[in-house]
């Protein structure tokens, strides 16, 4: 593996590793490139989906805390984040890039080793917020078990975990017409578009944006 390797594990979902190219740290999941902290574009753009005030949010994906960290600087009252990989959140805790302790050691936020696809229909609270980073989508998942999350009836019940004006939010790595037909079933959908260039080319992430009505009813 090409770069300094920075901490490595393997789990019951396969290998997960830290590197840094350079000035960049990049994360690496089963061999699959998952993000780096060159180019954040769309993590900065999917917490910026929780609106300006985003309150009481639940994030699937710790990634390299981007998304976090934007919910924090606009002011999120708390987060909940749900990562999979349990050394993801031992490095962050431990301080394996500055970055991931920032946001492991922020009094705001909530690390939780769990699968969110479980873990959110347990929850009895609602959420101001919920957004989805656990996958590069549903047409290139890097975790089969992870087509849970974008079926029609487990978006339903994530739906239920919203308060009223809240946000579903769900990144992914490329135009996704039947998550935005499955969406769709659900309420009016947004999508947005977020393009990015990486070593000379051109790509574009797509969100995909479920609001639930302002008022109950």
């Amino acid at each position: 593996m090409d770069g300094q390797p920075l901490a490595r594990a393997l789990t019951h979902e396969g290998e997960i590793a830290l590197r840094r190219r350079g000035a960049v740290i990049e994360l690496i999941v089963n061999g699959v490139f998952a993000m780096d902290s060159a180019e954040v574009t769309s993590e900065l753009a999917l917490a910026d989906a929780a609106g300006p005030r985003p309150g009481v949010v639940a994030v699937g994906g710790l990634g390299l805390g981007y998304t976090v960290a934007r919910l924090l600087a606009n002011g999120a009252r708390a987060v909940h984040v749900v990562e999979l990989a349990r050394p993801l959140i031992d490095w962050a805790l431990a301080g394996v890039t500055e970055q991931l302790e920032r946001v492991a050691h922020e009094p705001r936020v909530r690390l939780h080793h769990g699968d969110i696809a479980e873990w959110l229909p347990r929850r009895d609270e609602v959420f101001d917020a919920i957004l989805l980073d656990v996958d590069n989508g549903p047409g290139f998942l890097i975790h089969d078990r992870n087509a849970r999350v974008y079926a029609a009836d487990w978006l339903a019940a994530a739906t239920q975990r919203l308060a009223p004006g809240g946000v579903l939010a769900i990144w992914s790595q490329g135009p996704a017409p039947e998550l935005a037909a499955t969406l769709a079933a659900l309420g009016p959908v947004t999508e947005e578009l977020v393009p990015v260039e990486r070593e000379g080319r051109h790509f574009d992430y797509a969100l995909y944006l479920l609001s639930t009505p302002p008022t109950a009813g």
